[in-house]
Parts: C-alpha cells; sequence; structure tokens
C-alpha cells in the first residue's frame, strides 16, 4: 500500500506482507517506480516480515529514506557496508535474530542516523568502536545477552542522549556512555564506565546489584544533573563518593542497606536539590552526626523515610536553611530535641508518623511548634510513655502533664577515654550508663561510625544503690594485641526500648617503638676526603632523627661548614674530614614511644709530622736540657729516639714524656752532646727529623790545683773563704733541719705529707700546655744504658718507670722515700760526703731553691731550675719573690719539686758508685748545694 502525502515525501508500509528477502523487495519496487514513486519516498516500514538479510545494493536506489523500520524480522547478522550511503535519520531493527555487527556496518548513515534500536536481539558482545555515528542521539540495546562491554565500545557518540541497555545481565562495564542501565548485574562504578560522556545529564543504574563506588569515579561526566542508584547493594558512602558531581541536582539512592554516611560525603554537592534515602539503615547518622547534610546548601527536598530513625536532635539538620520538605514517615520516632527543626526557616512540609514518643518534660515544645507552622495534617504522633499517657496523640496532652520523673532512655555517665598504647599491648574501653526503665539493654561498640561485630565486649549491670531503681549498665571493649589498623576514634552505644545514647568518640591511637632501617658503621678514613654515615629508622609515628659526637652536640665539623645532613636522604656528611672530627657520632631515632641509638666511630687517618720544627739547644753543664719533638699524625705515631745515628744510650739522668715526645735529661754533661734524631712512624708512613745539643761549660765552676801541686798564698785565701762558706752554710742547714723536724711532726699528725716515688714531673715554661699536663715520666722508650763493667749496653725496656735502677740490696744505704724531711737530712748527708773525700779538682754547682708552700707531694707540679740568684729577700702571703731581677717567679711547689729531684738524682747517684765500690767517682761527681732558702708562713 503506497500513501502519497507530497511530491517528494512517501511512506511506504509493507509491514505483514511476508517478504522474504530485501532484495526481491527491492525488485519488486523497482517495477513499480514510476507509478508510485518509490525513489521519492521517506519512510519505507517492512516489518513483521521474514527478511533475512540485508542488501546495500537494492538499498542504494532509495536516496530519500529517512526511516526504515526492520523490526520483526529473520535478520540473524549485519555484514560491513550493508547500507549504502542514505539520508537515513531513524532505523528500526528490534526483535530480530541479529548476534553478530561487523564493523563498518553503520559508517555509510554516520552523517545523518539520528536513532538506532536493536532491542530484543541475540547480542552478546559489542565489539569496540561499531557506532561510529557522531550525530546519534537516541540508542537502544535493551534485552539482548550483552554481559561485558569493553572499553571504547561507545566511542564516538559526542551527541548521544539517551542510552538504553536494561536486562542485559550485564556484569561488568568498561566503558558505558549511557543513561539508563536498569535492571542488570552490575557490582560496582569505575570512572572507566563513563570515559567521553562529558555531556552526559542523567544515568540511571537503579535495580542492580552495586555495592561500591570508586574513588573519581564520575570524573567523566561531571555534567550530571541526574543520578539514579536506588535498589541496589550499597553499605556504605564514602567521602569520595560524590566527587565531581558539582551541578548535580537529583540523586536517588533509596532502598539501598547504608549504614554509614562518612563525614564529608555530600560534600561538593552544593547544587542538589533532592536527595532521598528512603528505606536504609541511617539512624546512627540523624541520631549521632554532626551536620550530615550541612554541605548541601541547596537543598529543597529530603527522604528519610523508613530508616529506623529514634530520635531526632539539636544538630541533625543543621546547614538545611533552604529545605523546604522533609520526609520523616515510617521510622519509630521516640524522642525530637527542641529547636530540631527551627533552623529550617522555608519548610512547608514535614511527614511524620510515630507511635513511640516518649511524653516527658523535654517535648513541651512540639504541639505548639507543629500547630504553628501548620503541620497537623502531615503529623501523626502519640505518646508510649509514661504509661499514663501511653496510645494518647501528643496534640492531645496537657502541657502540664509532660513531666520528667524518671529518665527511661539511657544516659551516657562514664565516657570511654582516648588512650596511646604500643603497638602488641591490649587496651580497654570503658563505657557507663544509667536508666530508670527494667527494658533489656543492648551495648555495641562503634569505630569510625562503624559497628565493631567480632569485638571482645564486657557488660554487667547493677543497681545504683538499694533505695534507688536507677540501674547502673557497663560495657567494656577489651582490644587485644593491638595493631596500628586499630587505630580510629572508639564509641559505645547503649539502647532500649526507649533509645539510644552515644558517647563521645575516643580515639586510640597505636605506637610503635623506632628501629634501624639503616645502621651508621665504624668508619675509617684519610684526612681530606668526606666521611658519610648513614641512618635511617622506621616507627609509629616516624621517629625523628638526631645526631651526636661524643656525647654532646659540639661538632667541629658543623662550626666550620663542613658537616651536612640530608633527612631525605638519612645521610650525615662531614667534607674535608679533620684529626678534630674523630670521635664516637650517635644516631638517636625517637617518637613517642620511645628511642633507640646507634654509635659508630670514626677515625681519621693522618701521616706523621712535626707540629713544630726542631729546634737546636744550647744548656750549660749540670742543668736540665729538654728536647721538643712535638708529632701529630692519626693513629698517634710512635716515636724513636737515637743519638748520633746509634742507639740512645738511657741512663738514670734520661726521662721521656708526653707519649716520648719530651726527652728530658737531668744534669747535662759533656757526654750528653750531639745530633739527636726523632722518628716517629703509624701505619701511613715515617717522618723523622734531628736537632742539635750543645752542652756549654758553667761559668760558676771552681778549678782546683793540679793534684799533688802546692798551694800559693792566692789559693790559699780562696780557701779560707771556702772554708768560711761551708761553715756558714753548716749553719744555716743546721737551723733549718729543726724547723724541718718540727714541720715534720706537724704534717705527719694532719696526714698530710707523703713523699711517693712518683714517674711524674713537670716541665720548663717553654713547653706546651697539652704536653705539660700529661707530664708523666711513665712512658719510657726503649734504649740501651751502659752496663756496671762498661764494656757492653744492656737493653732498657720501656716498662721501667722514669729512670734506669738495676736491683740492688739498699738496706744498708739512708734511702728516704717518707718525708720531705728525710730527703734534707739525705742531701746534707751528701754534702758532708762530698766534703769529706777532698774534691777539690771537681766542679760544683750552684743552684738556689724556694718555696713558700706548706704541704706538697714531689714530683706533683712542675718542676723547674733556677740560675744563680740570691737568697729570697722576702716572702709575703705565699708568694715568692726572688732577689735578683729577671730570676723566675712562679709557685713554690714548682722549684720545692726540681729540689726534691735534684736530691734524689744525687741520692741514687752516690748509692749506685758506692755500692759498686767505685769511690774514685766520688771526686767526679760531687754535688755541692751553697744555700737553700726556706720560708715557712
Amino acid at each position: 500500500m503506497v500513501h502519497k502525502t507530497s511530491l517528494s515525501s512517501f511512506r511506504l508500509d509493507l509491514g505483514h506482507f511476508r517478504l522474504y528477502c530485501c532484495e526481491a523487495c527491492s525488485d519488486a519496487l523497482h517495477l513499480c517506480a514510476e507509478t508510485c514513486f518509490l525513489n521519492a519516498s521517506a519512510f519505507v516500514f517492512r516489518a513483521n516480515n521474514r527478511i533475512s538479510r540485508i542488501s546495500a545494493e537494492r538499498l542504494s536506489s532509495l536516496v530519500a529514506l529517512e526511516t526504515l523500520d526492520l523490526s520483526n524480522n529473520n535478520i540473524m547478522e549485519v555484514r560491513a557496508v550493508a547500507f549504502p550511503p542514505l539520508p537515513l535519520k531513524n532505523l528500526l531493527m528490534n526483535n530480530n535474530r541479529i548476534s553478530m555487527l561487523e564493523h563498518g556496518c553503520f559508517s555509510n548513515l554516520s552523517s545523518s542516523l539520528l536513532v538506532l534500536k536493536l532491542n530484543k536481539n541475540r547480542l552478546s558482545s559489542i565489539p569496540p568502536k561499531i557506532f561510529p555515528l557522531p550525530h546519534l542521539q537516541h540508542l537502544e540495546l535493551s534485552r539482548n545477552r550483552v554481559r561485558r562491554i569493553e572499553g571504547l565500545t561507545f566511542q564516538g557518540l559526542h551527541g548521544l542522549r539517551s542510552l538504553r541497555i536494561q536486562r542485559n545481565g550485564i556484569t561488568r562495564l568498561m566503558d558505558v556512555q549511557l543513561r539508563q542501565l536498569e535492571y542488570n548485574n552490575l557490582t560496582e562504578v569505575s570512572k572507566g564506565w563513563l570515559y567521553g560522556l562529558l555531556t552526559l545529564q542523567q544515568l540511571h543504574l537503579s535495580h542492580n546489584t552495586i555495592s561500591r563506588i570508586k574513588p573519581d569515579a564520575w570524573e567523566f561526566c561531571q555534567k550530571l544533573a541526574e543520578l539514579d542508584l536506588s535498589w541496589n547493594q550499597l553499605s556504605r558512602l564514602e567521602e569520595s563518593s560524590f566527587v565531581g558531581l558539582g551541578v548535580l541536582e537529583q540523586l536517588h539512592i533509596g532502598n539501598n542497606r547504608i549504614s554509614f554516611i562518612a563525614d564529608g560525603a555530600f560534600r561538593g554537592l552544593a547544587n542538589l536539590q533532592a536527595l532521598d534515602l528512603k528505606y536504609n539503615e541511617i539512624s546512627w547518622t540523624i541520631e549521632d552526626m554532626n551536620g550530615p547534610f550541612s554541605a548541601l546548601d541547596n537543598l529543597r527536598k529530603l527522604f528519610l523515610q523508613g530508616n529506623r530513625i529514634r530520635s531526632v536532635t539539636r544538630k541533625s539538620f543543621t546547614g538545611l536553611d533552604l529545605l523546604e520538605q522533609l520526609d520523616l514517615s515510617n521510622n519509630a520516632i521516640m524522642s525530637v530535641q527542641a529547636n530540631a527543626f527551627s533552623q529550617m526557616k522555608k519548610l512547608s512540609e514535614l511527614h511524620l508518623n510515630t507511635s513511640s514518643l516518649l511524653c516527658d518534660c523535654q517535648l513541651k515544645w512540639f504541639s505548639p511548634w507543629v500547630a504553628e507552622h501548620a503541620f497537623l495534617s502531615l503529623v501523626n504522633a502519640s505518646c508510649a510513655h509514661p504509661h499514663l499517657l501511653k496510645g494518647r496523640s501528643v496534640f492531645a496532652v496537657a502541657h502540664d502533664e509532660f513531666v520528667c520523673d524518671d529518665f527511661p532512655k539511657p544516659q551516657i555517665t562514664v565516657q570511654p577515654e582516648t588512650q596511646s598504647a604500643i603497638k602488641g599491648t591490649n587496651v580497654t574501653f570503658v563505657c557507663s550508663a544509667a536508666s530508670s526503665s527494667d527494658s533489656p539493654m543492648t551495648f555495641s561498640w562503634k569505630k569510625d561510625n562503624e559497628i565493631l561485630n567480632d569485638a571482645e565486649i564486657h557488660n554487667q549491670a547493677h543497681l545504683r544503690s538499694q533505695v534507688s531503681e536507677v540501674t547502673e549498665y557497663t560495657t567494656t571493649l577489651q582490644l587485644r594485641h593491638v595493631e596500628f589498623t586499630s587505630e580510629g576514634r572508639y564509641q559505645c552505644v547503649i539502647s532500649n526500648h526507649f533509645g539510644s545514647s552515644y558517647s563521645t568518640k575516643a580515639k586510640l591511637t597505636v605506637h610503635m617503638l623506632p628501629y634501624f632501617t639503616k645502621m651508621p658503621m665504624d668508619l675509617t678514613i684519610r684526612a681530606g676526603a668526606t666521611a658519610r654515615l648513614e641512618c635511617a629508622a622506621s616507627g609509629h609515628p616516624s621517629p625523628q632523627i638526631a645526631w651526636q659526637k661524643d656525647g654532646g652536640t659540639d661538632f667541629p665539623a658543623a662550626r666550620e661548614r663542613r658537616m651536612h645532613v640530608m633527612p631525605r636522604d638519612d645521610v650525615f656528611f662531614i667534607v674535608d674530614v679533620k684529626t678534630e672530627d674523630i670521635g664516637v657520632y650517635s644516631c638517636t631515632a625517637q617518637n613517642t614511644a620511645g628511642a633507640v641509638s646507634a654509635n659508630a666511630t670514626l677515625t681519621v687517618l693522618e701521616t706523621p709530622s712535626f707540629l713544630r720544627p726542631l729546634m737546636d739547644r744550647v744548656v750549660v753543664k749540670g742543668e736540665t736540657a729538654v728536647l721538643q719533638c712535638i708529632a701529630g699524625g692519626s693513629p698517634p705515631p710512635r716515636l724513636n729516639w737515637t743519638k748520633d745515628d746509634s742507639p740512645l744510650q738511657v741512663t738514670e739522668r734520661h726521662f721521656f714524656a708526653a707519649g716520648n715526645q719530651l726527652l728530658i735529661i737531668v744534669d747535662a754533661a759533656d757526654a750528653d752532646a750531639g745530633t739527636y734524631t726523632c722518628e716517629m712512624s703509624n701505619p701511613l708512613g715515617m717522618e723523622r727529623g734531628n736537632l742539635r745539643l750543645a752542652v756549654m761549660p758553667n761559668p760558676n765552676c771552681d778549678s782546683g790545683p793540679a793534684a799533688g801541686g802546692a798551694l800559693g798564698p792566692e789559693e790559699d785565701g780562696w780557701t779560707t773563704v771556702g772554708i768560711v762558706i761551708i761553715a756558714v752554710v753548716c749553719c744555716v742547714v743546721g737551723t733549718s733541719l729543726v724547723w724541718v723536724v718540727i714541720i715534720y711532726h706537724t704534717r705527719r699528725r694532719n696526714e698530710d705529707c707523703s713523699v711517693t716515688n712518683t714517674d711524674e714531673t713537670n716541665l720548663p715554661a717553654d713547653i706546651p700546655s697539652y704536653l705539660s699536663s700529661q707530664g708523666t715520666l711513665a712512658e719510657r722508650q726503649d734504649g740501651f744504658m751502659a752496663s756496671e763493667s762498661g764494656s757492653s749496653h744492656q737493653y732498657i725496656s720501656s716498662s721501667t718507670g722514669g729512670f734506669y735502677m738495676p736491683p740492688r740490696d739498699l738496706n744498708s744505704e739512708t734511702r728516704t722515700q717518707d718525708t720531705r724531711a728525710r730527703l734534707i737530712l739525705t742531701s746534707t748527708s751528701l754534702n758532708a760526703a762530698c766534703a769529706s773525700v777532698g774534691a777539690a779538682s771537681s766542679c760544683s754547682r750552684k743552684c738556689e731553691f724556694y718555696t713558700c708552700s706548706s704541704a706538697l707531694e714531689p714530683f706533683d707540679h712542675m718542676m723547674m731550675q733556677l740560675g744563680d740568684t740570691s737568697c729570697v729577700e722576702d716572702c709575703e702571703s705565699g708568694e715568692c719573690v726572688l732577689g735578683s731581677s729577671g730570676s723566675y717567679m712562679g709557685e713554690s711547689e714548682q722549684i720545692l719539686n726540681l729540689l726534691y729531684i735534684q736530691i734524689y738524682s744525687v741520692h741514687f747517684t752516690f748509692i749506685n758508685q758506692q755500692t759498686t765500690g767505685n769511690t774514685n767517682r766520688n771526686h767526679e761527681k760531687c754535688f755541692k748545694i751553697t744555700q737553700i732558702c726556706f720560708s715557712f708562713t
């Protein structure tokens, strides 16, 4: 049947004509083209036939065709280039047997096709990029067998306004540029669904099994105005569930299982006007959360019916200033706090029906407020407590009948407390409530607003007192072996028939002691290089790393800007290391749980060197010579002295101090003159240097006449003078002995005078202070000394003290080590011995010593020898003043100590010579102490 509508537009309906092939149909149509103007027709309906395939050649003559309906045929596939280039706008192929779409089957229709319907076919898959139809506005694929939609399936559908894929059993979507996906098996929403749908405004996903909305799911469809997620299996609304939907106006998430709404879940939905949350389980959101909808500034309608809400608080609807319609029906609401709806100034509809109200004094405000706002026809509320008012409408209760005689709803009396715990320990939270009702009580605990179903909870109840009907309930939450996942905010919920009470939220923080992931290691490095120490630690919270050197914070490298700490790389640098950087470096990791430390020793290697040039020395015969070899290097070098390229012959007059850096020769003799070599060595190398010691004759020595010669008149005069001087000296010494005995007994009683045979000595003033502080003679280099026979050298071990003394029987000798008095007596006896041997040709030393100290120990302080001086002229207030100009004015202890060591040396020399039987040596070693001045304050 052909209906002529105009000269250029025809409608051809061949439905129910039992056409079997589109080719035959086309042939028949060509035969009558001139009669029925088929070439100019715009509508061709071939529905309800038995067409099984489509031929492009047969359709090419329909150059003006705009609508083609091939529904209810037997078409099984649509091959590539099945349709010739036509201005086709509507293509209907519903209710066929199509199971395959080849690539390019719709390519020739890309410039004009607006509607494509493939409902009720047998499509099980949709090839990617099968629809290159940029102008297509409506695509329907419902009631097929599609189970999976891959990515880019709908790429190129830039003008699509609606896409229907209902009732396909889809279980996975990787690309969904669509609007209606109801009645499928979708389980989650991800951003891969909506790639490229920048203009999508409506999305219907109801009646699926969606249980999760992934973060950034709406990244590619941020122009959505309506989103329907009702009738799914959502149980949580996370903070990221609706991020990006800033222009969304309607959100339907009713008939789910939502029991958790995170703080800020609706943040960003500033344009939302209608929110449907009916028939979920969000009672705690309304009862306990502080303004769960506060971000919805433009919300006009809120549907909360059937959510098991039992109480409404003042903070339940904070921020909903523009709300016009609120539906709280089908909730067993028991209490409504005063002013719970006062913020909603534009509220025009309030739907509420409950028969569970607790009609006490706190509900007096409700009836007048409902009447004032003309909500009486929308509110149906009756009392459940107290018993006298049970079943009565709240609007029929007189104002004075609202009383507070008891509190059947639980009231929290003990709140759980915030705690910190070490990982692996046990934690206990305690919460208590009181109630006057005997209604059964239930207890539960929440963590971060979610019920703890498998928690270890202990509950107990007891009467507050024997005369009271109030019952105390206590619930205890036990957390064993807490982990980091145990951190959160814990809250107890105590409920009975009259409502629920929520405690404050107690925060649990789990800490872990720091432990090292990188430990500093001992480091040995050459001077001038870069030292690198690593230290890193983990813990909870993250520990802070701190460095110390030798237990303190004084870093020589830091003062010189050579130290660098890299906190991100866990590295500690010291550039251009020096010997002063040597030490123990400690890395400490500390957090609130505790602190741990690890040590590393930094050793700096440096070749031996002379810190001071070696200086030649010139001394007068009989004086003390000090040879210096100030050495540097790391590790400290070992020093060895030689004389004239031969081993040093060590005698009782040779002493070493400061690690052999000082060679002290007491009572210098002509044989001590020569070239001394100081050799220092450590593992990095060796260094040596020479210095020369010259011994000059003593100008104060008196040369006697030749042995056996007669004395002339002049010499005889000098002899007389000498005898007079000796007599005077003996008188002075005798007087001094009396004082010495008195002082000795006084100090003996005070136990303040003990002479020990120490190996310490002190050095002249030109020695560096850091060496004089070492001042010990205990360090002795190995050397050689002449044996008793004088024909060979005997090895001297460095373990010996400050001098070498062969073992002898000294029982018969007058050697004193107890007191200063005995030393003085020994010196006197030596003077007498010198006089008795008549050493006329010997050279004597004239030395003056002076002290003002009353309690000294030999060798305890610095030693100093004085030149020829006058006797002490004055001593006041413990300060020594020598008579001659230019003489040394030091501590009295220093002077007296030198006296002791000189006497000690003479005494040992005398003993040594007497024991060997060589009395002739007395003529060569005779000493004469001409004057000893003591001053006692």
